[in-house]
C-alpha cells in the first residue's frame, strides 16, 4: 500500500493508487452551502440540505460499491476507458499487471487525479472543485498523448443528477422520479422536477439542478442523454453503458438542444465531437454541476460561462485553493514535516465542521443537517484562536439557546440565534450541556480581553417543555414566539454572566441518590443513555466544580479590570446562588429542593425584576460550592484494583450503583472521569500520577491511538447505555475516541504531566498518519476501532482540542484575560535538528511567529528562557519559565506582524 506524502506547506499530498483504499473520500464546499464528497474515483454526492441533493446521497458502505459516479468517458478502439477508472474492463484489471496506475494529488476542498492508460499511449489529468460563491463544482479533464502516434477518441461526459430528499434514496425512489422535468440545453441538461416530497409535505419544487459542458476552446457537445434507461440499455451497467457502444438505435436514444425528458431517472450525458490529438498534444473538457433556486435562475447563466474557457477554470480554481488556505491558516514547524502537514487538515477540521455540521459526508449517514448544543461551543475554541473577532457576534446568539431552567435547546437552526427543542419530537437533556459555554466564552476573553461580553444582554429560549423537560407546558401556544418574556409581555433579556451562572448553578443542585449530578438523558458520551432514573456522572461534576472555581477567579479579574464591584441578575437567581450551607449541600434531597424552588419561580412569565450582587459575594459562593463537590468526590469516588492502582470512579448506572472498579468479571475503567477529575483540578498531584499508571495498564492502545474510552464490561448494561450494546473496540464502547484521548492529553499538560501529555496526543497523530493501517486522509478521525483503522472523517470536536492543545499548551502560547502569554512546554523531540521549533498564530489583530530555540537540545523540564528578542529590537524579561506582553503594549503596536525569538538554556 503507498503512504501519503506531503508537497507544500498547505497540507497538499499526494497517494498513489488511491483506488486500492477503500472509504476514502474528500470534503469540497461552497460559501453559499453546497456540500460535496468525493472519492478518488470521482463517487460520493453533492447537497446543500437534505432535502435538495444534486447527487443521490451516499453512505459509507456504498461509497466505494456505487458505480453511478461522476464519469467521463473516452470511446476507442470500440471499448470505453473512463478517466475516473470507473469503467467494466479497469475494474476487471484492478490488482493485475494491466492496471492503470494513478496518483492523487489532494488539498482543501479540491482533488486531482491523474490516470496513466496501461498501455502507455495516453494519459488523464482530472480536477475537481466546488465554486466559492455558487453551489457548483468544476471538473477540469485533460487528456494527453504519450504514444509516437496520432490518437482518435469520443469524449463523453457522464453525470447522474438525484435532485431530491435523501429520503427519497429508499422511500418513493421510483414515485418522484416522476416528477422529473429535464431538457436538452445546447450545452448541457437541465432538470426542474415538479414537486418534492419530503417530510415537510408534498409541496412545488423551487431548485434546478443542471450539467453544463465545454472544451478547452469553448466548443460545446454535440449530443445528449437524460434519460438513465436510454443511457445504460438493456442490461447495461453504469461500467459499460450500452448507450455508448451499441450501434442498434444509437440515433434514437441520442437528443438534440430542446428536447424533453420527462418521469425519468436522469443523467446528464454529454458528448462531444470526436478528438485526434498528434504525439505530445494535450486536450481538456471543463463540466460543471450545480443547483440554483427559482429566485436566482439568472445564476445558472454566469455559472454556466465559468467554463467557457480552461484558463477560467483554472484561474478560479487557484482563487479557490488560495481561499481554502488562508483560513484557519495556523502554521507549525516541528522537527517532523509529516506532523507539520497532518496539523494543516487538523486546523482545518473545525471549518469544515461548521460547513457540514455533523451530517452530510458518508461516515455521518446518522444526521440529518445542523449542529447539536455541544457541537456548537466545541468548534468555537479553534474558531477563537483564528479569527475571535469573528465568533463574539456567535457566542452572543448561542446564548438565546438557554432556557431560564438551565436546560437549552438541543438542535440548532441555520440562522444565529435560531434554535429548535429537539429532533422527531424527543424532548431530552444532556446534563454536560451547561458544562461547555463557560469554557467557550473563558477563551474568547483570554484571546481577545473582552471582559464586557459578561455584560452583553440576550433574550432565553421558550418552549412549551418546561421543569427541566420533565413536563409540558400545555398553554404554550406558537404566537407566544420562542423568546422568554415577563409579565408584562416583553422579551426578557439577561446578561451572558446570568446565563452562565443559572447553566452551571442549576447543574449543582440536580443530583442523584450519591448528591454527584445527575446523568439523565446523558452526558458528553451520548451512548450513556439508559440511566435516566437513577444514573449519576462523577466525571461531569467534576467539570462543573472546575467551571464554577474558574467562574470565580475570572469575576474577580472582571471586577479588578473594569473597576466593578457589582453585576446584575435575575432576582429569582439568589435562589440558587445565595443558599451556602453545608447541610443542604450533604443532602441530595435538600439539595434537590432548592433547585424545585427556583424552577417553580421561571415557570411561565417572570416579573423580570434584576438585583445588584457583589462580584465578591459571588465568587465566594462558588467557591464553597466547587470545594465541597471537590472534597466529595475525593472522599467517595477514589476506586483501586487488586494491585492497589487506583483512579476515580466516572458513573452510577440506573440501579444507583457504582460503575467503575475491580469486579469479579475484571476491571471497569472509564477514560472520562479521569479527564475531568484532571482538567478541573479535581485530583491533586499524586492522584493524577496513580490515575495515569491505571489509565496506561487499562486503556492504553499502543500503536490504535493511545487512550480507549474504556475497558471491555463484558456485559450489555441497558442499566447505563446503548454504547454496550455496540462491538467492543467500536465507537463509544471502547474504542480510541478521538476526542476523549485528546481532552485526557490537553488535561495533563494543564497540570504538568507533559510528558504523559505528549504520549496522548502523539498516539494520535502517529495512528492517522499510518495510512496503510488507518485508512484515512490526513486529520482526526472521530475514533479508531480494534485494527486501527479511523473512521467518522473529518466533523469530530477532537479537532478543536486537538489544536487547542497544541496551540495553548505544547507550544504555550495562549491568552490570558488579553494579555499574552508563552509558556512552552515542548519536548526534544518535537524540536528540528537545529533546535528550532516555531508557530505562526493571530492574537489580537496581530501576527506571531513564535521561534523557540533550544541549541542545547534539552528536554520539557530541563530548559528555561534565557533571552526574548521581539521584532530583533525589543528585549522582554521572562517571569519564571513564561513570556508575558500585556494587552496595553499589544493596543499600542502599529505594525501587525511580529517575531518572537525565545532563546532556551
Amino acid at each position: 500500500m503507498s503512504k501519503i506524502n506531503y508537497v507544500d506547506k498547505n497540507g497538499t499530498f499526494e497517494l498513489k493508487n488511491p483506488e486500492h483504499t477503500s472509504g476514502l473520500y474528500l470534503p469540497m464546499a461552497s460559501k453559499k452551502g453546497l456540500k460535496s464528497a468525493v472519492t478518488p474515483d470521482f463517487g460520493g454526492d453533492a447537497k446543500t440540505d437534505q432535502n435538495h441533493f444534486m447527487i443521490a446521497p451516499k453512505s459509507i458502505l456504498n461509497l466505494s460499491n456505487d458505480r453511478d459516479t461522476r464519469n467521463f468517458f473516452l470511446v476507442m478502439d470500440g471499448k470505453l476507458w473512463s478517466v475516473t477508472g470507473v469503467s467494466a474492463e479497469q475494474e476487471a484489471n484492478r490488482f493485475t499487471d494491466k492496471e492503470d496506475s494513478t496518483k492523487l494529488t489532494a488539498g482543501r476542498m479540491w482533488q486531482r487525479v491523474e490516470r496513466n492508460h496501461t498501455s502507455g499511449r495516453l494519459k488523464s489529468t482530472t480536477t475537481i472543485f466546488d465554486t466559492l460563491d455558487h453551489n457548483a463544482e468544476i471538473m477540469l479533464v485533460t487528456i494527453e498523448n504519450l504514444s509516437d502516434e496520432d490518437l482518435f477518441f469520443e469524449p463523453v461526459a457522464a453525470i447522474p443528477l438525484y435532485g431530491r430528499s435523501a429520503d427519497n434514496l429508499r422511500d418513493h425512489r421510483h414515485v418522484t422520479s416522476l416528477l422529473n422535468r429535464a431538457v436538452i440545453t445546447d450545452d448541457g441538461v437541465v432538470m426542474h422536477p415538479t414537486l418534492s416530497f419530503d417530510e415537510r409535505g408534498h409541496q412545488k419544487n423551487d431548485m434546478s439542478y443542471f450539467v453544463f459542458g465545454r472544451d478547452e476552446n469553448g466548443n460545446k457537445p454535440n449530443r445528449f442523454i437524460a434519460d438513465v434507461e436510454d443511457y445504460l440499455g438493456a442490461g447495461g451497467t453504469f461500467l459499460r453503458p450500452r448507450s455508448l457502444l451499441d450501434k442498434n438505435g444509437k440515433d434514437t436514444i441520442w437528443k438534440k438542444p430542446t428536447e424533453a425528458i420527462d418521469g425519468k431517472e436522469i443523467v446528464a450525458v454529454l458528448r462531444f465531437p470526436k478528438c485526434s490529438l498528434k504525439k505530445s498534444e494535450s486536450c481538456s473538457f471543463q463540466i460543471v454541476t450545480g443547483m440554483v433556486d427559482d429566485e436566482n435562475i439568472a445564476e445558472m447563466d454566469i455559472i454556466r460561462r465559468f467554463i467557457y474557457s480552461k484558463t477560467q477554470v483554472e484561474n478560479l480554481f487557484e482563487t479557490t485553493k488560495n481561499y481554502w488556505n488562508s483560513v484557519a491558516d495556523i502554521i507549525f514547524e516541528t522537527g517532523n514535516e509529516r506532523f507539520d502537514g497532518f496539523m494543516k487538515w487538523v486546523s482545518f477540521q473545525p471549518e469544515l465542521r461548521r460547513i457540514f455540521g455533523c451530517s452530510f459526508l458518508p461516515h455521518h449517514d446518522y444526521g440529518r443537517g445542523g449542529r447539536g448544543w455541544r457541537d456548537l461551543w466545541q468548534d468555537c475554541l479553534a474558531l477563537l484562536l483564528t479569527d475571535p473577532t469573528q465568533v463574539r457576534d456567535m457566542l452572543v446568539n448561542n446564548f438565546k439557546g438557554v432556557r431560564l431552567d438551565g436546560t437549552n435547546a438541543t438542535i440548532i437552526g441555520d440562522k444565529k440565534g435560531e434554535f429548535k427543542a429537539d429532533r422527531n419530537g424527543i424532548p431530552r437533556v444532556w446534563m454536560d450541556h451547561g458544562f461547555w459555554p463557560f469554557l467557550t466564552v473563558k477563551l474568547y476573553m483570554d484571546q481577545t480581553g473582552d471582559l464586557d461580553i459578561l455584560n452583553e444582554k440576550v433574550s432565553y429560549f421558550k418552549d412549551a417543555l418546561i421543569n427541566r423537560v420533565t413536563k409540558r407546558d400545555e398553554e404554550h401556544s406558537k404566537e407566544y414566539g420562542l423568546e422568554q418574556k415577563n409579565a408584562k409581555g416583553e422579551v426578557y433579556k439577561g446578561t451572558i454572566l446570568e446565563h452562565i451562572l443559572l447553566e452551571n448553578l442549576c447543574a449543582f443542585y440536580d443530583v442523584g441518590a450519591h448528591n454527584k449530578i445527575r446523568l439523565l438523558n446523558a452526558d458528553w458520551n451520548d451512548a450513556l443513555d439508559m440511566a435516566p432514573d437513577k444514573g449519576e456522572s462523577v466525571a461531569f461534576t467534576c467539570g462543573y466544580a472546575g467551571n464554577l472555581k474558574e467562574l470565580a477567579t475570572y469575576l474577580r479579574i472582571y471586577k479588578a479590570k473594569t473597576g466593578r464591584s457589582k453585576v446584575s441578575i435575575l432576582k429569582e437567581l439568589l435562589i440558587l446562588l445565595e443558599e451556602d450551607s453545608i447541610l443542604v449541600y450533604g443532602n441530595p434531597a435538600k439539595r434537590r429542593k432548592v433547585l424545585e424552588k427556583y424552577v417553580q419561580e421561571v415557570l411561565g412569565e417572570i416579573p423580570g425584576e434584576t438585583v445588584l450582587v457583589e462580584i465578591e459575594k459571588i465568587s465566594v459562593l462558588l467557591e464553597h460550592k466547587a470545594d465541597f463537590m471537590m472534597k466529595q468526590i475525593r472522599e467517595e469516588e477514589w476506586v483501586t484494583d487488586k494491585e492497589g492502582n487506583g483512579w476515580f470512579n466516572g458513573y452510577y448506572d440506573n440501579n444507583g450503583a457504582r460503575v467503575e472498579g475491580d469486579f469479579e468479571n475484571g476491571v471497569r475503567m472509564m477514560l472520562t472521569g479521569q479527564v475531568f477529575s484532571i482538567m478541573s483540578g479535581t485530583a491533586k498531584k499524586e492522584s493524577v500520577a496513580s490515575i495515569v499508571k491505571s489509565c496506561d495498564k487499562y486503556l492504553y492502545k499502543k500503536g490504535l491511538g493511545g487512550y480507549a474510552l474504556n475497558t471491555d464490561f463484558k456485559d450489555l448494561r441497558l442499566d447505563l447505555g446503548r454504547m454496550f450494546g455496540f462491538a467492543y473496540g467500536e465507537k463509544e464502547n471502547g474504542a480510541v475516541f478521538s476526542h476523549m484521548a485528546v481532552m485526557y492529553a490537553n488535561a495533563l499538560y494543564k497540570r504538568g504531566f507533559v510528558k504523559e501529555g505528549y504520549k496522548a496526543i502523539n498516539e494520535l497523530f502517529m495512528a492517522s498518519d499510518n495510512f496503510e493501517i488507518s485508512n484515512n486522509y490526513p486529520g482526526v478521525p472521530e475514533y479508531f476501532n480494534e485494527k486501527g483503522k479511523g473512521l467518522y472523517s473529518y466533523l469530530t470536536g477532537a479537532a478543536s482540542w486537538y489544536l487547542l492543545t497544541m496551540v495553548t499548551e505544547a507550544f504555550g502560547v495562549r491568552g490570558n484575560a488579553g494579555d499574552l502569554y508563552i509558556e512552552p512546554k515542548l519536548l526534544k523531540e518535537q524540536f528540528n535538528e537545529e533546535g528550532i521549533a516555531a508557530i505562526q498564530v493571530p492574537f489580537r489583530g496581530h501576527r506571531f511567529k513564535v521561534v523557540f530555540k533550544n541549541t542545547k537540545h534539552k528536554d520539557y523540564g530541563d530548559y528555561s528562557i534565557s533571552n526574548v528578542i521581539i521584532d530583533s529590537t525589543s528585549k522582554v524579561k521572562p517571569q519564571k519559565n513564561q513570556v508575558i506582553i500585556p494587552e496595553k503594549l499589544l493596543i499600542d503596536w502599529n505594525e501587525k506582524d511580529h517575531i518572537v525569538e525565545i532563546e532556551l538554556k
